[in-house]
């Protein structure tokens, strides 16, 4: 008996070590792998197997991103999309999260909302933009709104789903014991919804990023969508590359945080990923 916890003892530290040395080899790919196809893509332009009139070289792509952020010309057209992206996020996501906790706790509620959300949900977001042109104009209206209303289907959806997937248990404990309606919404149906949110949220800021890079080529004068259709229509190509790489960095990041976020407020579910 004693033989065999001493064996035990002894393999626990090894089978850490493994363990370590996997999530180590792992995020080592995670950061060698892009970089080598940075060099290859670098390589291949060099060589002249790639036309760098549409395929710029990354060493020429990152000379253009310094030059840009140094001049503050990056820095402004960022500011003014995600100052757009955040204004439209809050008014899609706000309602969105309400409505969808009301769905997910009334059957009444759900069967006379489910069929408009059912019918407006496919239209492409894009195809309505020119309607709120029409609407609000070329101001920031326009922009606020197509980034709301591509927000607030994928929160709605999201949260309902995450409020019908709470054990009935719960809920019933919650109303015997003489929770009232906003009691009940507060303590048990955003918490019990807060994974499924979350991957709404995730989805809907995806879809934000895009939305914003649309409406702005199509009806601004400022903004990253703006800077890289001006881009194209000029054929300056770097630049353009330079706009795609800065959305490209804008969403990791973002995700990254929204990750940290969901770790600190349902520390649970990191857990559960861990």
């Amino acid at each position: 008996m004693r033989v065999g916890t001493r064996v035990a003892t002894a393999q626990a530290p090894s089978a850490r070590r493994r363990l370590l040395a996997g999530v180590a080899a792992e995020r080592a790919l995670s950061i060698v792998s892009p970089l080598g196809l940075l060099l290859l893509w670098e390589l291949l332009g060099r060589v002249g197997a790639l036309d760098q009139r549409f395929f710029p070289a990354p060493s020429a792509i990152a000379s253009t991103f310094a030059q840009l952020l140094l001049a503050g010309t990056l820095h402004a057209e960022v500011v003014t999309s995600l100052g757009r992206v955040a204004a439209g996020f809050a008014f899609g996501a706000l309602p969105a999260l309400v409505l969808g906790i009301s769905m997910g706790l009334s059957r009444m509620v759900r069967a006379a909302l489910k069929p408009m959300v059912g019918a407006l949900y496919p239209i492409p977001k894009t195809a309505i933009f020119p309607l709120l042109l029409i609407i609000f104009g070329l101001g920031e209206g326009s922009k606020y709104a197509v980034v709301a209303i591509g927000v607030f289907f994928l929160v709605l959806l999201n949260t309902m789903a995450g409020v019908m997937a709470i054990e009935s248990v719960y809920l019933d404990v919650g109303r015997n014991f003489g929770a009232r309606p906003l009691e009940v919404f507060r303590t048990i149906a955003l918490p019990g919804a807060a994974p499924f949110i979350f991957t709404g949220v995730r989805l809907a800021w995806g879809n934000a990023l895009l939305l914003i890079v649309v409406a702005e080529m199509i009806g601004a004068r400022s903004g990253l969508g703006y800077f890289i259709w001006s881009s194209y229509q000029t054929f300056a190509i770097e630049e353009l590359y330079v706009g795609l790489v800065t959305i490209s960095f804008i969403g990791y990041f973002s995700f990254l945080a929204l990750d940290e976020l969901q770790r600190w407020l349902i520390p649970w579910k990191g857990a559960q990923a861990a």
